[in-house]
């Protein structure tokens, strides 16, 4: 039986490779060797990206309830409490869109939080 040789795979793994470096500079769009090594961070600096701009959404959502907060008269963390007290369950994603576009529904939420912790 006749030995094949990998160059046809060798070729398409290079260019795959090549293909998702196309846009960086220099030798790391040109070479396989450098490319690879740069796509394989770019690749883990990518997984990472996505995990962490979940955290700063979080983030986001909380200084903005917590600014909304400070508007009526609460710090975040009574206004959270006192909506558990009250068995709101709305997540701080809501809470944050209703602390920029719907100021009268957050001021009543506040308002029943407040009653709920005195």
């Amino acid at each position: 039986m006749a030995r094949i040789k990998g160059g046809m795979n060798a070729k398409k793994k290079h260019n795959r490779v090549l293909k998702m470096a196309k846009g960086y500079r220099g030798a790391r769009s040109k070479q396989y060797r450098i490319a690879k090594q740069s796509v394989m961070r770019a690749l883990k600096s990518s997984y990472a990206g996505r995990k962490e701009r979940k955290r700063q959404y979080r983030q986001l959502w909380i200084a903005r309830i917590n600014a909304a907060a400070r508007l009526n008269g609460l710090s975040y963390s009574k206004f959270m409490y006192g909506l558990k007290l009250a068995n709101v369950d709305l997540n701080r994603k809501v809470l944050a869109d209703m602390a920029v576009n719907d100021a009268e529904g957050f001021k009543d939420l506040a308002d029943l939080a407040k009653s709920k912790i005195a």
